[in-house]
């Protein structure tokens, strides 16, 4: 039986790499995950002051979450960080406090840039804000992606060669991971 991976795409734009390379992963990951892509379009901003009556879209993406076997994010970088759809989104679904719809699930970082830094700050952000509130976090091999803007066709569909071996040996140790915590 496969595990189900949510993927959290940390980026609204149409075309964005993060989505193309989430996508990707999805067409590449062995038969043992099976991968969830979860967009970010209409999650409301958290708001403390609602937590007593969530939001439905809270609700629906808690419950996307909870019913995963493990998270995946995969990240665009923005001056350093991580994207604020993608810390409302984190916020949104570790609350409310003391219970986490991300507890104990393994967690997987996927950073990218069209840059030279391959979002390396943005993994390394996340990495700080996730003990607490996330699963284990797999921390090799790392993934920090440069140069994604010429890896995709007009379709999205995934042409870079060199950027597929590197996404391909990434979900498969994903999935390796996944399937020794999950015993």
């Amino acid at each position: 039986m496969a595990h189900t991976v949510a993927v959290i795409v940390g980026s609204l734009r149409k075309e964005s790499f993060s989505l193309k390379i989430a996508n990707a992963l999805a067409r590449l990951a062995p038969p043992s995950l099976k991968l969830e892509i979860i967009t970010l379009h209409g999650l409301s901003f958290f708001n403390q002051d609602l937590e007593p009556n969530p939001p439905a879209d809270w609700v629906s993406f808690r419950e996307k979450i909870q019913k995963s076997d493990a998270v995946l994010f995969v990240t665009p970088e923005y001056n350093r960080s991580t994207s604020g759809v993608l810390k409302n989104a984190i916020d949104v679904g570790s609350r409310p406090y003391g219970k986490s719809s991300f507890l104990g699930k393994p967690t997987g970082i996927v950073a990218n840039s069209p840059g030279p830094l391959g979002g390396v700050a943005a993994a390394m952000h996340l990495k700080s804000i996730l003990p607490g509130i996330s699963g284990p976090i797999l921390q090799q091999p790392e993934i920090y992606l440069t140069g994604v803007g010429d890896g995709f066709d007009d379709k999205g569909n995934l042409t870079k060669e060199a950027l597929e071996k590197v996404l391909k040996a990434y979900i498969d140790a994903f999935a390796a991971w996944v399937e020794r915590l999950k015993k």
